[in-house]
């Protein structure tokens, strides 16, 4: 689809489909297989056809792909199994011995956990910065800093990292900027308006849907597209087709599942920040947060994930109040059908981490298609087992 003539919901709704390629089917079909096969030598010998092995590609993938792509405004998209897989493509694309990485310190753990003991064994460097001192960012900058990892809004402490600065900031010093987009998706930033160079996806999350499937993606553009094109063609990071087939699927209704659930988690975030029992939430659509100027000018929305803290640091009260909840699980996870909770403690690698003191009062909640009024309910009834 042509870039930036249809709105995002028609994108989400026609983008990779080919029914004419299928028969007639609506839906893309699911493509399992390994071999393909040439229709002559010559073919096979220049590698000419259109799908050329499994791991390389197949119709289930080329749609979901050019649909997470057109939706994004990338040159490309490359799928793989699961969003840690999706960052290690990304990583390993554009970094090599000797040199340097920058991280904001409120990236997802497993992404330090790659940089720090994975990239470590292969050379690469790496060193982070607070997010909180973005207007800073070149004082962190070493002579060997190849790449800027960000991700604004943290899924853990939602810090808004203002990308047009430092992607400016980046490409004064040849940098190459990556930025992990799962919070807001496709549907609500646009990372490449903003300079960013590759954008990375735990699609598992709401591109799913449904917490059925296990799916990352990596979009990019320019010479940086080509670098992940080449090497996922070497290692072929490549995604289930049963998983990517629930990709496609769920990316359909994306758009109508997240403005819902925005609009539930801001009723609910709202009530939060207004209880006694509570000493801040964290989630930058809320006016009153921290970062919300930024996400206004530069979010078109936001995913329904965010954190709070409480006046109540007994963990056994917490913990309480976690477990008797009847509507929301708890789990790690978020982006499916089902809300979800848990206590949090985040790690930061910096000397000064402002949220040890709350490590026994920081709850990180999932909202998800429950009816709102029901939710509140649920999280009223339970709060009263904290004390003020």
């Amino acid at each position: 689809m042509k870039k930036n003539k249809y709105k995002d919901a028609t994108i989400i709704t026609h983008s990779g489909r080919k029914p004419e390629d299928h028969y007639g089917f609506v839906n893309t079909p699911v493509y399992r297989g390994s071999t393909v096969l040439s229709k002559t030598a010559k073919e096979f010998k220049d590698q000419t056809g259109k799908y050329l092995y499994g791991s390389l590609g197949t119709p289930s993938s080329e749609s979901l792909e050019n649909n997470i792509k057109d939706l994004e405004q990338a040159d490309g998209c490359k799928l793989t199994s699961s969003g840690r897989s999706a960052i290690l493509l990304a990583l390993m694309s554009v970094l090599k011995k000797d040199d340097h990485i920058l991280l904001s310190d409120n990236v997802y753990y497993p992404t330090k956990i790659i940089v720090n003991d994975f990239l470590s064994k292969m050379g690469i460097s790496s060193s982070y910065f607070p997010p909180d001192q973005y207007l800073d960012i070149e004082k962190f900058l070493q002579k060997n800093t190849k790449v800027i990892f960000l991700e604004s809004p943290g899924s853990m402490t939602f810090e808004v990292l203002d990308v047009p600065f430092i992607t400016k900031i980046a490409k004064k010093n040849k940098i190459l900027t990556i930025m992990d987009n799962t919070w807001a998706t496709p549907l609500y930033f646009k990372p490449y308006d903003h300079g960013i160079d590759i954008s990375v996806h735990a699609a598992t999350k709401y591109i799913v849907g449904h917490s059925d499937a296990m799916l990352g993606a990596v979009t990019a553009i320019g010479n940086s597209w080509m670098l992940i094109k080449d090497t996922y063609n070497m290692l072929r990071l490549n995604a289930g087709t049963d998983d990517i087939y629930l990709g496609d699927r769920g990316i359909k209704t994306m758009k109508v599942r997240m403005d819902y659930q925005l609009q539930s988690a801001l009723e609910i975030t709202n009530y939060l920040s207004k209880n006694n029992k509570i000493h801040k939430v964290l989630y930058p659509p809320l006016k009153n947060c921290n970062g919300h100027d930024i996400w206004k000018r530069d979010f078109t929305g936001g995913a329904s994930l965010f954190t709070f803290i409480t006046k109540d640091n007994t963990n056994s009260s917490v913990e309480n109040f976690i477990n008797n909840l009847e509507l929301f699980g708890i789990g790690a996870s978020w982006g499916g059908y089902e809300s979800l909770i848990m206590p949090i403690s985040p790690s930061r690698s910096n000397k000064h981490n402002k949220w040890k003191k709350y490590e026994n009062s920081m709850i990180r909640m999932y909202i998800g298609l429950e009816d709102t009024a029901d939710l509140i309910k649920d999280i009223e009834l339970n709060l009263k087992l904290l004390s003020v």
